[in-house]
């Protein structure tokens, strides 16, 4: 099992590698739509997402795709995301980018053209099932056709999914078909499948990572991984939780992604359930 990090800048890698960690797990994109009014152009993107990838120096590098929405307040998108009821379950994340390429298509070129200088691979957020991800898997294409139109070197990237609504968890056969790897936001997949708000501290009881029903979704996606020899990884919150570790060890999980600090910790007691076994 490898101990990876989790991140919001390029020069957080440093602290991954410091730490210990073997790869980065997650690079969240937001903090690029946040510095400005304005949408970050093509060429900002990519000296980002190259200064992560060269700071991982050659170790795996996910990087998730826009996740604007949610919890997610983003002020050059704000006539895109008006106030919503319900915001969690809104038009946010990979349903915002399919419907606005004006956003989608600059950050996956961006992507490709980092991908020439390292491991680097994709993650689609907030999957509901095979017909968003196929429409993410098209743009991408798109994305990578007219790179080549444009004559701009770009790398091979591999794909994934991120787990985190219980429709994905329920059709994981049909999605591995289609990606290199899934990462499991045990986050939202929780509340979700709980139907219990994170944020709301009056439901905190209801709210448990550690309920029969989530490990049912977790042992359905990790079946669905092993059938198709995909990797599995996690990382929401339960990935640094040391009480989770044993479980997800059995279930077949190869990477855990958390906050850097986190990992010479899970570290320590992997290796005491190593020595024990």
């Amino acid at each position: 099992m490898e101990l990876w990090g989790n991140i919001s800048r390029p020069e957080e890698t440093e602290e991954v590698v410091a730490q210990g960690g073997t790869g980065v797990g997650l690079f969240r994109t937001e903090f690029l739509y946040m510095q400005s009014s304005d949408l970050p152009s093509e060429e900002h993107q990519f000296e980002a997402y190259q200064r992560a990838v060269r700071g991982m120096g050659g170790r795996p590098t996910v990087i998730r795709t826009l996740d604007a929405g949610g919890d997610k307040e983003v002020p050059c998108l704000a006539s895109l995301l008006p106030k919503e009821e319900n915001p969690f379950m809104g038009y946010r994340a990979l349903r915002l980018c399919l419907g606005h390429e004006e956003i989608f298509l600059p950050q996956l070129r961006a992507l490709l053209r980092a991908g020439a200088f390292g491991d680097l691979r994709i993650m689609f957020p907030m999957v509901a099932g095979p017909d968003d991800l196929g429409r993410a898997r098209d743009a991408l294409e798109r994305a990578r056709k007219s790179l080549e139109r444009d004559g701009i070197p770009f790398g091979p990237v591999k794909v994934g999914a991120m787990i985190e609504i219980p429709s994905a968890a329920l059709q994981a056969r049909e999605l591995a078909s289609l990606v290199d790897f899934f990462s499991v936001g045990t986050n939202d997949l929780t509340q979700y499948t709980l139907a219990a708000d994170r944020m709301n501290p009056r439901v905190a009881p209801w709210y448990d990572p550690f309920s029969p029903g989530v490990f049912r979704l977790l042992e359905m996606t990790a079946e669905a991984a092993r059938e198709r020899g995909i990797e599995l990884g996690m990382c929401g919150e339960m990935a640094g939780d040391l009480r989770a570790l044993p479980r997800l060890l059995a279930l077949g999980f190869t990477e855990l992604s958390m906050t850097p600090a986190q990992i010479p910790r899970v570290k320590r007691a992997l290796r005491g359930l190593h020595l024990r076994g």
